[in-house]
């Protein structure tokens, strides 16, 4: 009736004698890796076997969705649906007991096997219904996480989730908490392109599952109307971002997202995608119009005494050492912020940030940047900020360019350049000063779109975990700054980041070491794990964006596009790279005018995006022609006849090489050509011929 592995409990009494539901090998695969391997060495498994179910049931991120709720170590705790483990381990390291139920017996023993360690773990084997009557009534917590959308297999009766969270209730005690975390039927993601995450087809949530199937996700309103129905009446919404399931930031009503906060949206590590629009561009919008509880990808809903926490964000997605949850916790009348470790390496970074702290405010004193007030927790282990009201110089500045003010921009920058160059000869700096960490206290958006308004008050420092002892140039400090600041948002590429750098002094190869060191500030803070944006490229899984082949079908010409790439002598890169407005004129003519650095080795155009045959009818360099001698136009297609190229691929590319020309500090590229596009089959019928005739 019982087992032990390890310290943990496996209790059979009401285990069917098989596993009604199984996925196959992969659980194989889990139970041998928690068998063999410790859970530190779980994250360099997931990055070696790239697989979807691997990443899922055994990633510590799982763990966020409740690493910050208060529970104590007298509490006692019940887990419906716990799987492989995801979050008992976590629940384990918080509470005085955890009770899980799951109704696989290979998922239990994953999850003994995985945990063996917690003597305070008990695992129930079998169906919830057999198991319920058995259960006491006096759970601190009950968690539904991942869970609850399965309802109507866990509870047949005519109205399964009402009645589910009844008979939850006789299990609570008083003043505890059910915690449900379930995907939002309406969240962004799905209009975007993801599949519905239980059924893996499109729309289905949104459609209200009108192929019918066993799982049902609900929006906001009918999650409260089915509270309310289950007497329930105290209860609180939060917002895990981007999902519950890798949440790394936590919303509530208390603490929205504000525009410019939610960029990593691709998670789509189980299925492929389409990509229908920027879903950051779209999240931004709806944060500015206060409709993001409608739309948020997942909820978190705490039933019970509201926790004091208003917001959360985890950065453990780091090396071990980095790895810190930032809270924004209710305290009386007023807020405070408080970082903790998440590791015990990570206890010095958050000492660091109390010796920043005083080394920043020294160096600024006298200044008009004023240093977020930081007090370091008596376990030295956390630390403990002021909260600051105000709005963040990005927020600012993201208004004068929405208003094409880009004088008022200018004026906004410059004022930035002068406050972070106060004594930057000393040696203390904060390496990410970026617009984002700057709060200026102003109250009323009128006072925003007033450049002296905002230079007239001190700015808060509120973000200085980055802080090294060694001077850095202000200059390169306010390029970084522009340069994450133009990379985060594509309404930003309106700014000219190459002429700003000028006007800092900054030359072509001090711009590129900047970026350099960027990278290496990236890598360095990651340590040797790979991101979750590496994660989902290594497992595979396409996004597909629909507006660059819609064209295909309809004949259409709205989605012509010229991409410009330049190689300064390290290859071609996205971020160097960018698209060339109106190129197209009429009937099949493509112009170009193309500004050319001085540093510039090869320049490549991609005149479409599709199988299409190309004549370069004019190619001028400083206004001398361009010839094909010494082969200085190379493309990835096949020449038909002088300047003629058919190209069998839907990324054709025409290298033009430039080292070895005379260039001049200005330099100017102009191109005509003449393009057909192809069908698929034509063009690889063409570019076969003219390998026989070339």
């Amino acid at each position: 009736m019982k087992d032990k592995i390890g310290k943990v409990t496996l209790d059979y009494k009401h285990y069917p004698g098989e596993d009604f539901y199984c996925d196959g090998d992969v659980e194989d695969e889990l139970l041998e890796i928690v068998k063999n391997h410790s859970p530190e060495e779980f994250r360099k498994i997931i990055e070696e076997r790239a697989k979807w179910p691997i990443l899922y049931h055994l990633s510590p991120l799982r763990e966020n969705i409740v690493d910050w709720l208060p529970v104590g170590k007298s509490d006692k705790v019940l887990e419906i649906g716990s799987g492989c483990g995801a979050i008992t381990g976590k629940l384990a390291q918080k509470a005085g007991s955890v009770t899980s139920i799951d109704l696989s017996k290979k998922r239990s023993l994953i999850n003994a096997y995985r945990h063996q360690d917690c003597g305070n773990v008990t695992i129930h084997v079998g169906n919830f219904k057999d198991i319920e009557p058995d259960l006491p009534a006096d759970f601190d917590y009950i968690c539904f996480i991942g869970v609850f959308e399965y309802g109507q297999s866990y509870i047949d009766t005519q109205n399964p989730y009402v009645d589910w969270l009844k008979m939850m209730r006789g299990h609570l005690k008083k003043n505890g908490r059910i915690v449900i975390a379930i995907e939002n039927r309406l969240g962004l993601k799905y209009f975007a392109g993801c599949m519905e995450d239980h059924l893996g087809s499109y729309f289905s949530g949104i459609e209200d599952y009108a192929g019918g199937g066993g799982v049902r996700t609900f929006v906001r309103g009918r999650l409260e109307q089915m509270l309310q129905e289950s007497g329930l009446a105290e209860y609180s919404f939060y917002y895990p971002y981007p999902d519950y399931k890798f949440m790394t930031a936590l919303y509530s009503d208390r603490r929205l997202p504000k525009p410019g906060e939610l960029y990593d949206n691709l998670r789509n590590f189980d299925r492929e995608r389409m990509l229908f629009f920027d879903e950051k561009q779209a999240f931004d919008g709806i944060a500015k119009d206060g409709l993001f509880p409608v739309f948020s990808n997942s909820y978190a809903v705490i039933i019970g005494p509201e926790p004091d926490i208003a917001y959360v964000k985890y950065s453990n997605d780091r090396a071990e050492e980095y790895a810190i949850r930032t809270e924004l916790r209710i305290e009386g009348q007023g807020m405070v912020i408080r970082k903790r470790a998440l590791s015990k390496p990570a206890a010095e970074h958050i000492r660091g940030m109390g010796a920043a702290y005083l080394d920043l405010a020294e160096r600024f004193e006298g200044s008009m940047l004023e240093m977020n007030k930081c007090r370091i927790l008596e376990d030295g282990a956390g630390a403990e900020f002021e909260y600051v009201e105000g709005v963040t110089l990005e927020e600012i500045l993201d208004g004068f360019l929405d208003r094409d003010d880009l004088d008022g921009f200018s004026v906004l920058f410059h004022e930035y350049k002068d406050r972070i160059s106060y004594r930057e000869d000393l040696p203390v700096a904060d390496y990410d000063l970026i617009f984002a960490n700057l709060l200026v206290p102003l109250q009323e958006e009128r006072a925003w779109g007033d450049p002296e308004a905002v230079k007239a008050v001190p700015w808060t420092v509120i973000d200085y975990e980055w802080t090294f002892g060694k001077p850095i140039s202000a200059n390169e400090t306010a390029y970084r700054a522009l340069y994450c600041y133009v990379l985060e948002n594509k309404k930003r590429e309106k700014l000219d980041l190459s002429a700003m750098a000028q006007e800092l002094g900054l030359t072509v190869e001090e711009q590129e070491a900047c970026r350099a060191r960027e990278m290496e500030f990236q890598k360095f803070v990651t340590g040797s794990r790979k991101s979750m944006g590496e994660i989902r490229e290594a497992i595979g899984n396409q996004v597909m964006e629909p507006g660059k082949w819609l064209h295909k079908f309809d004949g259409s010409s709205k989605e012509d596009k010229v991409q410009v790439y330049v190689d300064r002598g390290k290859g071609f890169s996205e971020e160097d790279s960018y698209f060339v407005k109106d190129a197209y004129g009429a009937g099949r003519e493509i112009r170009l005018t193309l500004p050319v650095d001085k540093d510039v080795k090869i320049l490549r155009i991609d005149p479409a995006m599709d199988y299409c045959a190309v004549k370069i009818k004019k190619l001028l360099f400083n206004g001398t022609a361009i010839g094909n001698g010494r082969k200085r136009i190379v493309t990835n297609g096949r020449r038909l006849g002088e300047g003629s190229y058919v190209f069998a691929t839907e990324d054709p590319n025409i290298n033009i090489r430039l080292e070895d020309m005379e260039k001049r500090e200005r330099n100017e590229l102009e191109a005509e050509m003449e393009i057909v596009r192809l069908p698929s089959s034509i063009a690889r019928d063409m570019a076969d011929a003219a390998k026989k005739w070339f």
